[in-house]
């Protein structure tokens, strides 16, 4: 069964890459403007050239048989050559993973540690003010822009106080702000789920027979309520951390750092297509292992989900 189960979900995950790749392929081809053209404007071609270089770039054969090229070259894992770098797509999104890599760990630790401690806080504290403290601080990070906040953070902490950097890449002090913001905006969904898993928890009567065992509190919360809570935790968390492999655009943008975010916005502008579809699949890669990963996780750390797949 755990077999059967595994197999089900690498179907299905299959099937999702499918679709991710096959409407970033008719979203770039439904997007108003010539790519030869944008590519070629600023040095004054002509028409001629222009379209020797749709040519080229082969936009003048018919929309089937760019698709079959199209997943024909993913098929051998070969993103094309960057139509403005005339580049590997693939050793470019390798050359700026590492940059967004270590902003989706800091931002999904810091939105992690936060969202559980809000979550745990405002469950542990029902109807009370430190509740509504917790889940107005979960409500502002999930509804608040992170381009808003990142100014505002660079505002405070760079201009005003002078603490930290307030753009640009180097030592851990640069990390800082942008995994702060980032890690805010995170953190309300997380803590959402959390504190209405811990309240559902601690209304089980395995929590209140433990309780009425005279087993100490802080024993009750960390055996019975929190070790339950993990596997929801663990799916919720993996899917920030997807999406944040995928290049957090505005983040990265704001804070001026290089990352797919800054790599994707540069090839909207010049239109290169190869660079946007490679970042958009590499993203839907991303975000497809890592959430196969946390079912297989959350498969392992429920005892009665094993015992179904038994």
């Amino acid at each position: 069964m755990i077999a059967r189960y595994v197999g089900r979900r690498l179907l299905q995950s299959a099937f999702v890459l499918w679709l991710a790749v096959t409407l970033a392929f008719l979203a770039m081809q439904l997007t108003p403007g010539d790519p030869a053209q944008a590519l070629l404007a600023a040095s004054g071609a002509t028409e001629k050239e222009i379209a020797e270089r749709r040519a080229q770039l082969g936009l003048d054969a018919p929309l089937p048989v760019r698709y079959a090229r199209y997943l024909w070259s993913l098929v051998q894992a070969d993103l094309g050559q960057s139509w403005l770098h005339g580049r590997s797509v693939g050793q470019m999104i390798l050359e700026q993973l590492p940059a967004t890599a270590e902003l989706a760990v800091s931002a999904t630790l810091v939105g992690s540690v936060l969202g559980v401690g809000l979550g745990v806080l405002a469950a542990l504290r029902r109807s009370t003010w430190l509740d509504a403290a917790a889940t107005t601080v979960a409500v502002i990070g999930l509804s608040t822009p992170t381009y808003w906040s990142g100014l505002l953070a660079i505002l405070l902490f760079s201009l005003h106080l002078g603490w930290l950097p307030p753009t640009g890449e180097g030592d851990l002090r640069h990390l800082v702000l942008p995994s702060l913001v980032l890690g805010f905006a995170l953190s309300g969904s997380i803590a959402r789920l959390v504190r209405a898993r811990v309240v559902q928890i601690m209304e089980e009567p395995f929590v209140q027979a433990a309780r009425a065992r005279g087993i100490p509190s802080w024993r009750v919360i960390l055996a019975h309520v929190l070790r339950p809570t993990l596997p929801i935790a663990l799916t919720i968390i993996a899917l920030q951390f997807g999406f944040l492999l995928g290049g957090a655009v505005i983040t990265e943008s704001v804070f001026a750092r290089r990352g797919l975010g800054k790599l994707a916005v540069e090839a909207i502008i010049w239109r290169d297509l190869p660079v946007i579809r490679g970042v958009i699949v590499f993203g839907a890669l991303a975000y497809v292992l890592v959430n196969l990963a946390a079912d297989l996780a959350q498969a392992w750390l429920m005892p009665r989900l094993r015992e179904e797949l038994a």
